[in-house]
């Protein structure tokens, strides 16, 4: 059974930074590419990163460029999103997520091309 858990949410003020991880279990974690995602409030959930499966190449949503990195830690099973310089349009729940495939592609923000999801994790930030 795959598991994936989102990590390291919470209040932060504006121009603050949050680290969060997510961890998985219960598959070949250095197998497939990585996800994150968030959806704010009455908006649709959207893409922000991925990342390939040895971490060579990175994917960034264009709004994010800039603030955000993501890596993962393979001998961990672990993903991360750091994000710097928050702003209160960042408040969302995050979600990581597992790719289907062996890479990354210019379309990383499809979610069709995502197989398991955590429960996501709460970004909240303060003006």
């Amino acid at each position: 059974q795959v598991q994936v858990v989102e990590s390291g949410g919470g209040l932060v003020q504006a121009g603050g930074s949050l680290r969060l991880s997510c961890i998985v279990s219960g598959l070949i974690f250095d197998d497939y590419g990585m996800g994150w995602f968030r959806q704010a409030p009455e908006k649709q959930r959207e893409g922000i990163s991925c990342i390939t499966p040895t971490g060579d190449r990175t994917f960034y949503a264009n709004f994010v460029k800039g603030r955000l990195t993501i890596s993962r830690d393979n001998a961990k099973n672990t993903l991360y999103l750091q994000i710097n310089n928050l702003k209160p349009e960042d408040t969302a729940m995050y979600y990581c997520a597992t790719s289907r495939y062996n890479y990354c592609s210019d379309n990383f923000r499809v979610e069709s091309k995502y197989q398991y999801w955590g429960q996501g994790t709460q970004v909240t930030v303060s003006s």
